[in-house]
């Protein structure tokens, strides 16, 4: 089970962070990823973090604005926003897989979803 907390409504310039919680079975033995979807649009890839907590990546419009990280000692995984634009309103999920990739067809797990709204 994946829940996600965090979401708001916030101005554009503003930071948020969201938080990922996992069931200790998922969340151990998986990828922790962050997908967001916009009304009208594809669940689009934002960030994932690595087993190991080490090991990254980001998709394209996100990079050096937001940090994913990895809590290994509270099944948490968090991703700081920083200087949020308008074009990052959407509903964030975190999701749980195999592998760190872009498609969300690969991931197993997924949260209900939490809604971030940037206003300009």
């Amino acid at each position: 089970q994946l829940i996600e907390s965090g979401g708001g409504l916030v101005q554009a310039g503003d930071s948020l962070r969201l938080s990922c919680t996992a069931s200790s079975p998922i969340y151990s033995s998986t990828v922790v990823a962050w997908f967001r979807q916009a009304p009208g649009k594809e669940r689009d890839f934002v960030a994932c973090v690595y087993r190991s907590g080490t090991g990254t990546a980001y998709g394209d419009g996100v990079k050096g604005r937001f940090t994913v990280s990895r809590d290994m000692d509270h099944n948490t995984v968090a991703l700081q926003m920083n200087r949020l634009q308008s074009e990052d309103t959407a509903i964030y999920y975190c999701a749980a897989g195999t592998y760190c990739t872009k498609g969300p067809e690969r991931y197993r797990y997924w949260g209900q979803g939490t809604q971030v709204t940037v206003s300009s």
